[in-house]
């Protein structure tokens, strides 16, 4: 089944050549990285013998197993265990951002929570997740499958902080300009699941836990053989790294102290050490099935494969959407006249996590997100590269407050725009790009890929 969902309506319209090589390699990256195929690979039951690499657990000496998830990679990876375990699974229960109607669960209860900013049913969920825990013993098995928008779907406040001071925290910070680690470090500070709590729960009543995750925080290194145990920090499975007076420096850097709701100020300057997320959680069994690097070694490896010029920019990438797509069009210009820093025709890869700044919720007059901003922003400059593409997707197939994975944009959208009457720098002032690329016909659709690998760009220069 096709990934790109509209690729038919994308290719009928600007560089159609430039927008096929693009298309092609993000499309044939989504299906390898897809963890429903991952996890079948490396997960085999052996009659009452799971095994993970060499790594093997006799399910006739469990009680119960049981499947917890959250995530936006979650539906997938959740089909993908029951398919594995067949009748040894017990139960479950896990949250996603969005059910699609293919999805098929067969002993999992599945909850649909809030992302980016949480809901009531996410809280539902996390109670009955709790109530779960709080009634296992030593003799049972959790497997947790965990992806990033855990944070958000996960939502449990601790006590004295409401769904809407998490809600209203959230969002303040979201467009404040803070990285996606620092807000991190508040919500998880504000939860009784995050931050390592559900792990911790699960150890104290003795129980065993194998972790599945993909690594959505920018900075962790590419994977290479997932079926091999590694270390894990953060998620609601791993211990955290972050403490208290992390979470307050974070509100402090970016002026917030005054802006959110002061319930969640004092709640975080009132508590102590003994009070901490848990910074060790040992006896657990953690695999990593994909990171942030992953999207951009399989697109390299492909473009290869195609006969192409490729280079990976940076997987580290963070700041502002709109600045980027900017940058990406110089660069773009830079190889077409100079031939570098790669020779055209190439393809130039990157991925991380950039980010929109709103400061004034009244500037907003539309919908958007950071990928179809970063694109907005590439075709205003991009008319001096003549074939130029790029495209810009949250890997997980919706890009901030859009059902669209993100759009693709190339040296001809900012003419047409003009003659269909439509002003890019007014959608990007107004964080209106949504619409706009819906008009254009530039959004880019895939629904629930099954993974969740933060933002992946890819930028197509021709020959002048």
């Amino acid at each position: 089944m096709d990934k790109i969902k509209n690729r038919a309506k994308l290719l009928s319209h600007g560089c159609r050549a430039s927008r096929e090589i693009v298309l092609e390699i993000t499309e044939r990256m989504l299906r390898k990285a897809d963890s429903y195929n991952r996890i079948c690979e490396m997960m085999h039951l052996e009659g009452d013998r799971l095994r993970i690499g060499k790594k093997v657990w006799d399910l006739s000496q469990k009680r119960n197993v049981y499947l917890l998830g959250a995530g936006k990679a979650c539906n997938a990876m959740v089909m993908a265990v029951e398919h594995v375990l067949g009748d040894r699974l017990t139960g479950g229960i896990a949250i996603v951002k969005i059910r699609e109607e293919t999805d098929l669960y067969k002993k999992t209860d599945v909850y649909v929570g809030g992302h980016p900013l949480p809901n009531a049913s996410g809280v539902a969920a996390c109670g009955k997740i709790l109530d779960l825990v709080n009634q296992a013993g030593p003799d049972d098995l959790f497997i947790a499958v965990i992806s990033g928008g855990s944070t958000a779907l996960m939502c449990c406040p601790v006590d004295g902080i409401s769904l809407q001071d998490k809600i209203d925290t959230t969002d303040i910070m979201l467009k404040s300009g803070a990285k996606v680690s620092e807000i991190n470090a508040v919500r998880r500070h504000l939860s009784q699941i995050n931050g390592g709590r559900l792990g911790q729960r699960i150890r104290e009543k003795g129980a065993e836990l194998i972790g599945i995750t993909i690594f959505d925080d920018v900075g962790k290194p590419a994977t290479e053989d997932i079926t091999i145990p590694v270390p894990l920090e953060g998620t609601p499975i791993g211990p955290d790294p972050t403490t208290f007076k992390e979470s307050l420096a974070s509100i402090y850097k970016y002026g917030l102290e005054k802006r959110l709701p002061q319930s969640v100020i004092q709640y975080l300057q009132s508590q102590t050490p003994e009070n901490e997320t848990p910074k060790h959680l040992d006896g657990f069994t953690y695999y990593i099935i994909n990171t942030v690097p992953d999207s951009c070694c399989y697109a390299r490896q492909i473009a290869e494969e195609m006969g192409l010029n490729v280079m990976v920019l940076t997987t580290y990438l963070e700041g502002d959407s709109k600045s980027t797509g900017t940058c990406m069009a110089s660069i773009a210009r830079e190889i077409q006249q100079n031939k570098g820093p790669v020779a055209p025709p190439c393809v130039l890869l990157s991925s991380g996590e950039t980010t929109t700044l709103i400061l004034d919720n009244r500037e907003i007059k539309g919908h958007g997100g950071p990928s179809q901003e970063l694109v907005t922003s590439f075709a205003l400059s991009a008319a001096a590269v003549p074939g130029a593409c790029a495209l810009s997707i949250d890997s997980e197939g919706t890009d901030g407050t859009t059902a669209a994975a993100g759009g693709i944009t190339d040296s001809t959208t900012l003419a047409t725009a003009k003659e269909l009457g439509f002003d890019l720098m007014r959608a990007l002032r107004e964080h209106a790009t949504g619409e706009l690329l819906a008009a254009l016909g530039d959004q880019v659709i895939t629904g629930n890929t099954g993974t969740n690998l933060c933002d992946f760009n890819i930028l197509y220069v021709p020959e002048g």
